[in-house]
């Protein structure tokens, strides 16, 4: 559900600064960084829900993990479901598997060049991947090839963006495109160091067919998540309002709810 926003925040929370240099003809290793953090969650109304009972919640345990090494800047967690109420009809993941992993790692051609490819407010320059897994054979397992860069935006800071082609590793088939972004921005400081952040990403799914190995599908939709988040050294707390639309290309309508707005809330320990 994320994408690399928490791993922004945790280097704008770092007392070691990073550099932002992309020319890295000088040493590679000079941005290295690595955080670890466990997200302990709850989902309001998660979308998609299938069936004529839609008002359906559940909560579940994230290890977040991501930074840098060389040219690889890696992001990615992995999600352990219902850790209570498995049983519970008001449970959206009820006889679902219990795990699910993103794994985002992009490769710097800044870095593999050993070439300043910067150029107005794009600061750096990547091949992207990215790789959802669910918990079984026939469960979400997609890959994602393209290229993607960090670019500066005014007041947002250091944006993440990625445009990719989808594989679906399943059927083992191209089914369109998605074009992702994230962004971290502290807006207010406390005098103990502490801060608020609006934090965020977009996840939007473009140019695929209507019928994909014979399965009716939308060609587009996706999902925006707006979160605010209070973080200090050790420890953040969060709310985040998700909205979506035909998510993972699933028509909404019937008794499938694939569009609408789900609530997240969120407690995290940073290692």
């Amino acid at each position: 559900m994320k994408k690399s926003l928490l791993a922004l925040a945790v280097m704008a929370a770092s007392a070691a600064p990073i550099a932002n240099a992309a020319d890295y003809s000088d040493d590679i290793y000079k941005n290295d960084h690595k955080w670890l953090q466990f997200n302990a969650m709850y989902a309001i109304n998660e979308k998609p829900q299938f069936g004529s009972d839609t008002d359906k919640d559940h909560n579940y345990l994230e290890m977040e993990f991501g930074g840098r090494k060389g040219v690889v800047d890696l992001y990615g967690y992995v999600d352990i479901f219902d850790l209570a109420e498995s049983d519970s009809d008001n449970n959206n993941k009820k006889g679902a598997p219990k795990a699910f992993m993103k794994l985002a790692p992009r490769f710097s051609i800044d870095g593999i060049t050993g070439k300043d490819l910067s150029f107005g407010p794009v600061q750096e320059v990547y091949f992207s991947t990215l790789f959802n897994w669910g918990g079984g054979d026939s469960d979400t397992n997609n890959s994602f090839w393209g290229i993607g860069a960090d670019v500066e935006l005014p007041w947002f800071g250091k944006v993440g963006m990625n445009l990719y082609g989808l594989y679906d590793i399943n059927k083992k088939d191209w089914n369109g495109y998605q074009f992702s972004t994230n962004w971290f921005k502290p807006f207010h400081f406390f005098d103990n160091g502490s801060f608020l952040s609006y934090q965020g990403y977009i996840d939007y799914q473009f140019g695929a067919d209507d019928t994909f190995k014979g399965n009716s599908q939308a060609t587009h939709g996706g999902a925006m998540f707006n979160g605010l988040y209070w973080h200090s050294d050790n420890y953040a707390l969060g709310y985040g309002l998700k909205a979506y639309n035909d998510v993972y290309l699933i028509e909404d309508g019937g008794t499938t709810e694939s569009s609408g707005i789900s609530h997240y809330l969120s407690a995290t320990y940073k290692f």
